[in-house]
């Protein structure tokens, strides 16, 4: 029984993955404008004051519309960072219009590295994360990596749990009735496709 988990997760990642990633560049632009209006003017979206999003690859539904109305809006954007001393490592780097890009270890652009402009995860408002596949109950599969759930598991160990609004992005077509999920997944607040939002169920 202890193997059919993660082959059952790796299986499911490889279908969605290529579920999204066979999206046309017009569909993708479509879904990415959609994903902002969900957005736009949503009591969450306009008192968030610190917001961490992602840089969209493999197909991933791209917040990028929602960063520059953020920036327009006067408020600060984060992406994560991976720090090239550490292999499990996930920081939060605060970028702007005119931002200096570098590759990761995975060849997915994040802002060069400085520290200075660097938050801790515990003092952002809300983040935006990408997702491979979601259910309606909270439940998230990544890329198998498992820097998010690292994070955020981590501010839970604290002696008093604060953590951001964690808001999981995702083309429609990446929706699965129930996630195997496994011990160490952290859920998410909720899932905005774009097409609908869907809030955690327990």
């Amino acid at each position: 029984m202890q193997v059919e988990i993660p082959l059952s997760r790796t299986l499911l990642r490889a279908s969605l993955r290529q579920q999204r990633r066979s999206l046309s560049p017009s569909q993708q632009i479509q879904a990415a404008q959609q994903l902002y209006r969900q957005f736009a003017q949503h009591p969450l979206f306009r008192r968030a004051q610190h917001i961490a999003l992602y840089h969209a690859s493999d197909g991933e539904i791209d917040p990028k519309f929602l960063m520059h109305e953020a920036w327009r809006r006067g408020k600060s954007v984060y992406l994560p960072v991976l720090p090239r001393w550490s292999k499990t490592t996930m920081l939060f780097q605060r970028v702007g219009p005119n931002q200096q890009w570098e590759k990761n270890r995975f060849g997915i652009l994040q802002p060069r590295w400085c520290a200075a402009e660097q938050r801790a995860a515990w003092a952002l408002d809300v983040v935006f994360l990408p997702v491979v596949g979601f259910d309606q109950q909270g439940g998230r599969l990544g890329m198998g990596g498992g820097f998010y759930d690292r994070c955020f598991a981590q501010l839970c160990q604290r002696e008093h749990c604060v953590t951001p609004q964690r808001i999981g992005l995702a083309h429609e077509c990446q929706r699965v009735e129930q996630l195997p999920l496994a011990p160490w997944d952290v859920p998410l607040s909720a899932v905005v496709t774009d097409q609908a939002w869907y809030v955690a169920q327990a």
